[in-house]
């Protein structure tokens, strides 16, 4: 389907100062109807395009607020600009695009799908996420990844402090300046064959650069099983 064909066939919805619950309404009922849809006049209003169906593809002009694509089950979600706090928060598949910076807690608690940042994300990215992937282009704030049960967090422009703080089995890959690490971290050297996974991530956002020097983070397990004699380690978190 050529440009101006996708973009004639787009059902446009406005935000503006409508009740968002009548905004999300109207974002449901498009959906059922398979063709794309564009938001426009966003406003960085928040709650926008929660629990979105499989096999939906939305397009938020401009910047939204906090959790934006929270809930997400299979929809392609892109978002021109900016976002709040925990967008795509609980998603279990889909694909959400951030075009600017993404706020606190970015992709808390999903268990699939990926979300791509394409500027810099704030504090906690992927905090207690469950699987799937979060990549960011440029760099991830403070704590990102603690607690991350499962998944990836792919991080192409550094991180800020206490990163991958109490891990469990998730993973954070850093590319970049690490400002410090988090308790109870492991940094490792990753075999050719993960760093293989990683850039199949990546290759289809065009990210794909094998002079990367990658650091694998990954828990130290020390937390895992509460010791007595080892209380300062947790007094740490």
């Amino acid at each position: 389907m050529s440009n101006a064909a996708r973009q004639t066939d787009e059902i446009v919805i406005e935000v503006g100062q409508r009740h968002i619950r009548e905004v999300n309404q109207d974002i449901m009922a498009a959906c059922a109807t398979g063709r794309p849809i564009r938001v426009v006049n966003t406003l960085s209003r928040h709650n926008l395009g929660v629990g979105l169906p499989d096999n939906v593809d939305i397009t938020f002009e401009g910047s939204v607020g906090y959790y934006c694509g929270g809930l997400n089950t299979g929809a392609n979600i892109t978002i021109e600009r900016n976002c709040g706090w925990a967008a795509g928060e609980g998603m279990a598949k889909g694909h959400i695009t951030i075009g600017g910076y993404a706020g606190m807690s970015c992709g808390a608690a999903m268990i699939g799908g990926t979300i791509h940042v394409k500027g810099d994300a704030g504090p906690r990215v992927g905090v207690a996420m469950k699987g799937g992937n979060i990549v960011v282009e440029g760099k991830i704030g403070y704590q990102s990844g603690f607690m991350a049960h499962a998944g990836r967090i792919i991080a192409l422009g550094g991180a800020g402090e206490s990163c991958a703080d109490a891990l469990w089995q998730g993973e954070v890959w850093v590319a970049g300046e690490i400002d410090s690490l988090g308790v109870d971290v492991d940094v490792i050297e990753p075999t050719p064959e993960e760093v293989a996974e990683v850039d199949a991530i990546l290759d289809p956002l065009g990210l794909v650069d094998s002079s990367r020097n990658w650091r694998k983070l990954v828990s130290g397990q020390r937390l895992w099983y509460f010791e007595s004699r080892d209380a300062s380690a947790w007094l740490m978190i």
